[in-house]
């Protein structure tokens, strides 16, 4: 934890206690450091904890092989990104010995691919015109900050969970089974389920390790309020050392609240509209209603500061609001052809929802020809629909 302190948020707290001291008139010369964040330390620390942690509740015993513990912190497809695995789950596949099996490798091909679909089709395009909104801001009108709250929404969406399939495909290669880190998340009824659905690795991590030590919600509804605020509070921090990342958590703590307090979060544990092709009209506005709220706390994710964010939502709410936003942004036409892919691509989403990955059984039943185009149909629209750009993942930052 010192090396995390150290490295991600010496800076962080240097800044902010410079900025504190200095309304009482005082004028600090703080030195900071440029510091180059070692690749994946949030990590791999998160890692080394879960190993430490879960050796002295009694849950594992310590490893005596330092090859095999060091693969365990350092497996290199989650290195970077994640999932956040566990020593409970990931060290006994370490040390058995594994076999090459055909179907496994398919499927582990088969996520890689739909992997990429998210990253280079979907992220990527959505980047190319989010970016452009946020960063220039003030010079569009509210449809347009809607837009761009959209498909920023979409492209943190594909690039996280896109990263994530293509290690847990990579993984399956090898015959390793990593935790499964996304769940369908935008097709989530209330915040609680969305959030059992998003970054399924690191939500579990805090519920485990610091949510029930602090005592859960064995006390009482104040408790489980106060520690609910924790874990969100520093969920916001572990992402980055910016005030924006714990307004975000706090914002989606608060948006947590009303099924904490009528203890409603645990209602929508299964699958929406299972075993149906629609859902029901409840379930249809439960989930406009979630992911509305989803969209608005990216926007405290996605600002440069929280002045940027408050501004940019004051902007929202502007004569320009019920005009179409490529109207008074031409340069912005092109960004239709992402919303043009992003509605097959959440379609296919949805009939694979029940799946561990959208298309993890799509065509395994149709004759060899059929299941080999749709293979040279996605990689198709990747070679035709990639940003050439070049856009990083958004979580090799953290």
């Amino acid at each position: 934890m010192g090396f995390l302190g150290f490295f991600k948020y010496y800076n962080f707290f240097a800044d902010s206690f410079a900025d504190f001291v200095s309304l009482f008139g005082f004028k600090p010369s703080i030195t900071t450091l440029q510091i180059i964040l070692p690749v994946g330390i949030s990590f791999y620390t998160f890692h080394g904890l879960s190993y430490v942690f879960d050796i002295y509740n009694r849950r594992i015993e310590p490893t005596t092989n330092w090859i095999q513990y060091t693969l365990f912190v350092c497996f290199f497809p989650l290195l970077v990104a994640g999932p956040i695995e566990r020593a409970t789950h990931l060290l006994p596949q370490v040390e058995r010995e594994r076999q090459f099996r055909y179907t496994q490798a398919v499927s582990g091909l088969r996520q890689i691919l739909w992997g990429f679909v998210k990253k280079v089709v979907i992220a990527d395009n959505c980047a190319e015109y989010a970016n452009m909104i946020f960063n220039n801001s003030s010079a569009y009108s509210g449809s347009t900050l809607v837009l761009g709250a959209l498909l920023f929404t979409f492209q943190i969406y594909g690039d996280f969970s896109g990263y994530s399939d293509i290690a847990l495909g990579v993984a399956r290669l090898f015959g390793f089974e990593l935790l499964k880190n996304f769940n369908f998340p935008y097709f989530s009824r209330d915040i609680a389920e969305f959030w059992r659905r998003w970054h399924i690795s690191l939500s579990s991590w805090f519920k485990d390790y610091l949510y029930i030590p602090l005592g859960g919600s064995r006390g009482g509804i104040w408790m489980s309020i106060r520690n609910t605020f924790i874990i969100f509070l520093v969920s916001g921090f572990w992402h980055g050392a910016n005030w924006t990342f714990i307004v975000w958590g706090g914002l989606n703590a608060l948006f947590i609240m009303p099924s904490i307090i009528f203890k409603t979060n645990r209602r929508n544990l299964g699958v929406i509209a299972e075993g149906r092709l629609f859902p029901s009209f409840r379930e249809l506005l439960q989930m406009i209603i979630t992911f509305s709220l989803t969209v608005f706390a990216w926007i405290f994710f996605r600002a440069a500061s929280v002045k940027h964010a408050f501004e940019y939502i004051g902007s929202i709410f502007s004569q320009n609001l019920f005009k179409l936003p490529f109207t008074h942004a031409p340069e912005l036409r092109a960004s239709k052809i992402c919303l043009i892919l992003i509605i097959p691509f959440m379609i296919i989403e949805w009939i694979g929802r029940e799946n561990n990955f959208a298309i993890e059984k799509l065509g395994l039943s149709w004759p060899k020809m059929l299941r080999w185009s749709l293979y040279s149909l996605l990689i198709f629209i990747i070679i035709m629909y990639m940003n050439t750009g070049g856009t990083e993942f958004i979580y090799f930052q953290f």
